[in-house]
C-alpha cells in the first residue's frame, strides 16, 4: 500500500506568522502550479483525501479539475495542529517562556494556552492513518507540514512523543510530495 504525502502551496500569510488551524489562502494560481507538478506521480482511480483547511481543499479541487478519475473528500483529521492564541501572531511575538512551557510538556502541553496538544494531534491523525491503512487502498493526502510530519512518526510505530526533540524538524517545502509505503 501506498500513501502519498502532498503538502499544500505556500500561503498568503506574512513570512514567520505562525498559522496551523488558522485558515489562510494561497495566491492565486499556486495551487494549480502545484497540482501540475504532482498529478502524474498520482495513480488512476485512487482516494484524495484533504484538509478542509483552504490551503488544501483548493490544491486537492485542482488535483480534481486534472484527475477526474480520484475520488476526492475532505477529511477534519488532516487539518493542521491547532496553536491556540498564537494563531494569526508572528512567531517572534511569542514569548519565550510561553514556548518553552509548551515544549517542556511537549505531549501535553496546549500551544497559545488553549491550542491542541501534540498528543491529541498524533492522535487525530494517527486515527486517519489507521483507517488508511484498514482500507488496503492506495490514497493521496493533501495536508500540511505538521501532519506530513505526525505521519513520518506514525509509520514509524511512534504514537506519542514526550520530547519536542523527537518531533522531525526536516524542512517540507509547499508542494513537497512524500511517499509512504507499507506492506
Amino acid at each position: 500500500m501506498k500513501l502519498w504525502l502532498v503538502r499544500h502551496a505556500e500561503t498568503d500569510a506574512a513570512p514567520g506568522l505562525c498559522y496551523g488551524r488558522a485558515d489562510v489562502g494561497v495566491p492565486a494560481g499556486a495551487s494549480l502550479a502545484v497540482a501540475h507538478a504532482v498529478v502524474s506521480g498520482i495513480p488512476e482511480g485512487i482516494a484524495l483525501v484533504h484538509s478542509p483547511l483552504r490551503r488544501c481543499a483548493e490544491l486537492a479541487q485542482a488535483i480534481g479539475t486534472l484527475r477526474p478519475d480520484l475520488v476526492v473528500r475532505a477529511d477534519a483529521r488532516l487539518a493542521e495542529m491547532d496553536f491556540g492564541a498564537w494563531e494569526g501572531r508572528p512567531w517572534s511575538s511569542i514569548a519565550r517562556t510561553e514556548f518553552d512551557a509548551w515544549t517542556c510538556n511537549f505531549a501535553e502541553g496546549l500551544p497559545g494556552g488553549h491550542g491542541e496538544s501534540t498528543a491529541r494531534f498524533l492522535q487525530r491523525t494517527g486515527a486517519a492513518f489507521d483507517d488508511w491503512r484498514v482500507s488496503g487502498q492506495d490514497a493521496v493526502w493533501v495536508t500540511h507540514a505538521g501532519v506530513m510530519r505526525a505521519v513520518q512518526l506514525l509509520h514509524r510505530g511512534v504514537r506519542r512523543v514526550d520530547d519536542a526533540t523527537q518531533w522531525p524538524s526536516a524542512p517540507i517545502d509547499y508542494g513537497a510530495c512524500q511517499l509512504i509505503e507499507c506492506g
